[in-house]
């Protein structure tokens, strides 16, 4: 069986190519969702839908905070077909950056879209939305049958921040006491603590149908999950997961129920994934720790495959977002026995950037993948942004 395989060099070129056959399973295949474009596209996530088709979405405009011309596309690559569709609107308030979103399937099979309206061009003025819909089988844009804010008051929130941060204001580093002390200043303020919140990796569903969405904060740098019981009716929250620079989580869902967090560092060095437990379906969760997992302050995904293994994809950096790397454990993450570039670029000047994953595993065992694919050495006039659809399977990681 054919392998297929992709190496960005320093001749990087905005296509995928295949390799040599070499052996019976392992197999990869990259491709662009659409042509490069000169305007800013980025963070992207990708579902499949129940009936087999995949529909990504991600954010476009001229700019990211400081533009109000940014929306919310999606493309959809109908089960078979070997192309995506052109992209198409799935949200946008005029006037407003609307940004970040991301896709979910629930077990109703009910198709989610949350995503940010900025109100005042800076991410803490974030006003989170969704919508929510049976009705997504249809050739581009779903019909929208729920169309909400998410608003929730956070959990236990000036306690939980001041009992983390309070210690962080007594440092000697002047500039760790005076980021605390401003995040402990903020925590008070409620408006200030119910807005901001934004999304980046998928939501998860428990067996007991609770949805969990996982959620961090610019303004705050560190995270929170927003909690439903009931399908989307009513909000609540965790406790927050203070930290220093701890956002954008991702989580997995062990056998014995605990759940795990990783999220980005926004940091100081050493700059390394973020992690934290949940022992209560997500209500509350442990102290954040380093991981030895690097992270240049980059998005980064964990799923649970279909025979327990997980599998994280990231930026396998301390600096610069020029090697997406995809791992496997089949420990549930205590371990990564396997590593693998899906792309890498080391020219030493501009060098390309694969950033900002999002990763889901199909019914056919398949594991596909969605990100930002910036060619950082062409002009800032030229076309040298898209999103790239990356389709590979176990073997293909195992062989790295």
């Amino acid at each position: 069986m054919l392998r297929r395989d992709f190496v960005a060099s320093a001749v990087l070129a905005p296509v995928w190519a295949r390799g040599e056959a070499e052996s019976a399973t392992a197999f990869v295949e990259i491709e662009n969702i659409f042509p490069l474009d000169i305007k800013h596209n980025h963070a992207s996530c990708i579902v499949e839908l129940p009936n087999g088709d995949l529909l990504t979405c991600w954010y476009r405009g001229s700019g990211e905070r400081s533009a109000d011309d940014v929306q919310v596309l999606g493309a959809r690559k109908r089960r078979g077909s070997k192309q995506w569709t052109a992209p198409f609107l799935l949200a946008d308030q005029p006037g407003f950056p609307d940004t970040n979103p991301c896709l979910f399937v629930d077990s109703r099979q009910r198709l989610w879209l949350i995503w940010q309206t900025i109100i005042a061009n800076e991410w803490h003025t974030a006003l989170t939305q969704y919508r929510i819909t049976t009705d997504w089988d249809r050739p581009l844009e779903p019909r929208w049958q729920v169309s909400e804010p998410l608003l929730f008051i956070p959990r236990n929130f000036v306690q939980k921040v001041t009992e983390a941060l309070e210690p962080m204001t007594k440092s000697s580093d002047e500039r760790t006491a005076k980021w605390a002390a401003d995040r402990l200043h903020k925590a008070r303020d409620r408006y200030f603590s119910r807005m901001g919140w934004m999304t980046r990796a998928h939501p998860v569903e428990l067996p007991s149908g609770r949805i969990i969405v996982p959620l961090y904060s610019d303004g705050y740098d560190f995270s929170i999950m927003a909690i439903t019981d009931d399908g989307g009716r009513s909000w609540t929250s965790s406790d927050p997961l203070p930290g220093f620079g701890n956002i954008q989580p991702t989580i997995a869902r062990r056998k014995n129920g605990v759940l795990v967090a990783y999220m980005r560092d926004n940091g100081p060095p050493p700059k390394r994934l973020h992690v934290s437990e949940s022992r209560d379906d997500g209500l509350t969760w442990s102290p954040v720790q380093d991981t030895d997992i690097p992270n240049p302050g980059s998005g980064a995904e964990v799923i649970v495959l279909k025979d327990g293994s997980w599998l994280l994809i990231n930026n396998d950096l301390e600096r610069g977002r020029h090697d997406l790397v995809v791992r496997l454990s089949d420990d549930e993450g205590r371990s990564w026995k396997w590593k693998r570039s899906l792309e890498v670029d080391n020219r030493a000047q501009g060098p390309s950037s694969f950033h900002y994953p999002s990763v889901v595993q199909s019914r056919d065992g398949l594991i596909h993948a969605s990100y930002s694919y910036f060619l950082n050495h062409l002009p800032a006039t030229a076309p040298r942004k898209t999103i790239r659809h990356a389709v590979f399977n176990q073997a293909w990681v195992k062989g790295g």
